[in-house]
């Protein structure tokens, strides 16, 4: 019988929407022991990753056809080894958009209210007022990186009634955004910008597209917020730019290193906001939206249209 491993933590519910999507197939939910990994050796079809998927479902005889991975980002993935298997592979774009843009929205609104410093003080009993806080309204965003998130980022800043320019390789026109530039004209943004927001992901392109230069053509009073790929940015060059007022502060997510060494530089700096990667961590909505979206694309899968399935990854894109 065929066989779908679901290395996730769906509901009840959840799961029997799944099972009525498959009826012919033998689903497994949850993460097999170490005497199952015949379960990875069988699976056509996983949703998810573990080291595992790598280990046994990608060697030669396994079954596996299809990944649908829980992240948006897929550059930590054996690319070129699922091409060379002939595996489709589909991503999570659009899941994490909400939790995602609430972060880099907090992390703006902790950088330019004051809240980050007022945390730290808080700890050691310190009353302190900055001279001067800045607000978002009629302040100007740049997104680079204006997916799913980014345009969600975009809906968000007009909320606050910001001016949105957005960066992103076609160009074109976005409804949520006044100016889209094509990456050809980072830095045209990077000038206007008092928020810097990075949602790219991590190809041969952008790898340290974020270095010393960058950071130089931006507003001394500028934020700088990743949520998107730690290695997008050169680390000693943001190290130094925030050290030296080159910029005001950052907001970051994910880090060319994780975990984030104690030591790192970044955790003394009080222009600094950290959190470790949960960005798009899975909440009970994303969970849900990734319920739904693997159903959707087990639908067209079993469908035989395979080139509709929603994300599919070009390999030679890596997007």
């Amino acid at each position: 019988m065929r066989k779908i491993l679901c290395l996730s933590d769906f509901t009840s519910e959840q799961q029997a929407a799944v099972r009525r999507a498959a009826p012919e197939f033998s689903i497994v939910f949850g993460r097999p022991t170490d005497k199952e990994d015949q379960d990875y050796r069988e699976a056509e079809i996983i949703c998810g990753w573990d080291a595992k998927v790598k280990e046994v479902a990608l060697r030669e005889g396994a079954k596996l056809r299809w990944v649908q991975s829980w992240s948006s980002g897929i550059d930590s993935l054996p690319l070129g080894l699922l091409e060379e298997r002939g595996i489709l592979l589909t991503d999570a774009s659009g899941v994490h958009a909400r939790s995602v843009s609430e972060t880099a929205v907090a992390m703006m609104l902790g950088l330019s209210r004051g809240i980050a410093a007022a945390v730290r003080n808080q700890q050691s009993g310190v009353w302190e007022s900055p001279k001067t806080l800045a607000e978002m309204n009629g302040s100007t965003v740049a997104i680079v990186g204006a997916g799913e998130i980014g345009r969600e980022v975009a809906r968000l800043a007009r909320a606050f009634d910001m001016r949105v320019v957005a960066v992103r390789r076609s160009g074109g026109t976005l409804p949520e955004v006044d100016v889209v530039y094509d990456t050809s004209h980072l830095d045209d943004a990077l000038r206007e910008a008092d928020y810097v927001v990075n949602i790219l992901p991590l190809t041969n392109e952008t790898q340290h597209i974020f270095d010393a230069e960058r950071f130089a053509v931006m507003k001394s009073s500028a934020y700088f917020i990743n949520v998107g790929r730690g290695a997008t940015v050169r680390t000693e060059d943001l190290i130094e730019a925030l050290d030296k007022g080159i910029i005001a502060g950052a907001g970051l997510d994910v880090f060319e290193h994780e975990p984030l060494p104690a030591s790192h530089a970044f955790w003394a700096m009080p222009n600094v906001i950290l959190t470790p990667h949960n960005a798009g961590g899975m909440t009970v909505r994303n969970t849900e939206r990734l319920a739904k979206l693997f159903v959707s694309n087990l639908e067209i899968y079993l469908s035989g249209e395979t080139g509709n399935l929603r994300n599919l990854v070009d390999y030679k894109k890596k997007y």
